[in-house]
């Protein structure tokens, strides 16, 4: 049985035959046998696991990442590797995960929901704490951007707003804890963002900026599957930021999280969507507001 705990090495006997596996689409041979039984397998584990409805057209891409696990584990087929990884996959299952989801992000992305967000804080005043989530925070662009928010609408300082911030993906959180970007990912941002908000590096760290120590201190990271029966982060909350997550799942998985969202929710809570996801199907539970902003269905 395999136990990837206990990964086979590579062997060099099995090169010669890695080869031997199905052409690539664009006519080149494969390092690894990947069937379009072996692609159905993955397609259902990645779903079964994370909710992630991979589309058919996706298997150039999956090859490719999971190839690397491949590699990574001794493996010398895809089969191999998917019977280990049901078998006792272990930690593995979380780096096939990480493997497969895609972390496409940037500072203020979708920048027209960032002045409804500073509304609806300031309509929420500081009498009591405020409870943000950002559920899908990628390598930390975007909670930091709702903290940037924050800062701008009530002061760097603030204690009583929080903000937590999740992702499924293990290897992206640990690049936000650490709030440390290459300058090109925030030459978008003004000059006084800039100033205000970030470090520039000096000597081995030239090239990179530092989110300030104020903006970290307002975002806790944990990781989290949306597909959970029960959250980690806890209610009420104020704001949901669930953008460009809802894409990668089917209308029943997506339902089914936007009725856990719904419990924890202040009655005059928000969420922020993405600008391609709608949730009409899910009417019962959410109404939109405009602009890819939802409010509880039974919100007065």
């Amino acid at each position: 049985m395999v136990d990837f705990r206990n990964p086979v090495p590579p062997a060099s006997t099995l090169r010669s035959s890695l080869s031997a596996g199905l052409p690539a689409r664009d006519g080149s041979a494969r390092e690894f046998t990947f069937s379009t039984t072996d692609f159905e397998r993955v397609r259902k584990l990645i779903y079964q696991h994370a909710g992630i409805s991979l589309s058919p057209v996706k298997q150039d891409m999956v090859y490719s990442r999971l190839a690397r696990r491949l590699r990574a584990t001794g493996m010398p087929s895809f089969a191999a590797y998917l019977d280990g990884l049901e078998r006792n996959g272990g930690d593995e299952w979380e780096r096939f995960v990480n493997s497969l989801t895609t972390n496409l992000t940037s500072f203020f992305r979708e920048p027209h929901h960032f002045p409804i967000f500073a509304d609806h804080l300031r309509k929420l005043g500081t009498k009591r704490p405020v409870r943000v989530w950002c559920s899908a925070a990628s390598t930390g662009e975007e909670p930091y951007s709702i903290a940037i928010t924050v800062a701008e609408t009530f002061g760097a300082n603030v204690s009583h707003i929080s903000i937590v911030a999740s992702d499924l993906d293990t290897n992206v959180l640990a690049t936000a804890e650490k709030g440390v970007y290459p300058i090109e990912r925030v030459e978008k941002l003004s000059p006084e963002r800039l100033r205000q908000f970030f470090l520039r590096g000096t000597g081995s760290q030239e090239g990179f900026v530092s989110v300030r120590p104020e903006l970290k201190r307002m975002v806790s990271f944990q990781r989290i599957n949306l597909l959970d029966a029960n959250y980690s982060v806890k209610g009420p909350l104020d704001v949901i930021f669930c953008r460009n997550v809802m894409i990668y799942f089917d209308k029943p998985t997506q339902y089914k999280i936007l009725s856990r969202f719904a419990p924890i929710m202040q009655p005059d809570g928000l969420m922020f969507a993405g600008h391609s996801e709608s949730f009409l199907h899910a009417a019962d539970l959410f109404k939109s507001q405009g602009k890819t902003v939802y409010a509880l269905a039974n919100a007065r």
